[in-house]
């Protein structure tokens, strides 16, 4: 059987974490900030971890992880 290839997009978006969870940074931070306020900023640079409706989406797109 051939091996299996990764979706080098999703490498880039997704952390495996050591109880084997995936984790994803949050959304709204790109842009358009100031009038966001702080405490909402720091929120959002924390990581989130993917909810496990879409975990398996995710596992598919990193064979080895």
């Amino acid at each position: 059987m051939p091996k299996l290839k990764t979706r080098k997009a999703a490498a880039k978006r997704f952390k495996v974490t050591g109880t084997g969870k995936f984790m994803r940074r949050r959304a709204f931070r790109n842009h358009l900030l100031d009038h966001k306020s702080t405490k909402l900023k720091r929120h959002l640079a924390t990581k989130a971890v993917v909810d496990e409706r879409d975990a398996d989406n995710v596992s598919l797109m990193l064979p080895y992880s």
